[in-house]
């Protein structure tokens, strides 16, 4: 892992709020910088069935550049919650699949889900009325 979670866990740390406040903020605060990034739930979301190629991503996220894509990976690789294989082949092929860290996220992400639904669904009934 990164200097980046290193960073993020000392940014909290360092943080002028009360310690009691800092005991209930911490561990939001935290997951709130590693899933910061417009893609990076999106990401993760298409890795929940199993290995993906850059490719694959990129097709499926058609609104993302090559290079923000490839850096909200190699940020989520550097958080431990993808894995990178390279394969020594012509062309070089490169997938990606969610780590133990991010299949444990996933159930945040179901719960995520699930919630948007039921925003979703009050918001169109509300408009309907």
């Amino acid at each position: 892992m990164g200097g980046k979670k290193e960073a993020a866990i000392y940014e909290c740390t360092c943080c002028d709020q009360p310690y009691e406040l800092k005991l209930q903020l911490c561990p939001i605060c935290i997951t709130q910088k590693i899933i910061r990034g417009k893609w990076k739930l999106v990401i993760l979301w298409l890795l929940k069935d199993g290995e993906k190629r850059f490719s694959y991503l990129q097709k499926s996220i058609t609104q993302v550049k090559q290079g923000y894509l490839t850096n909200q990976l190699r940020e989520l690789e550097n958080d431990g919650l993808i894995n990178r294989t390279s394969y020594n082949t012509v062309p070089p092929r490169v997938e990606y699949s969610l780590s133990k860290a991010g299949i444990d996220f996933l159930s945040v992400m179901k719960s995520m889900n699930m919630w948007g639904k039921k925003y979703i669904d009050s918001s169109t009934e509300s408009n309907n009325v």
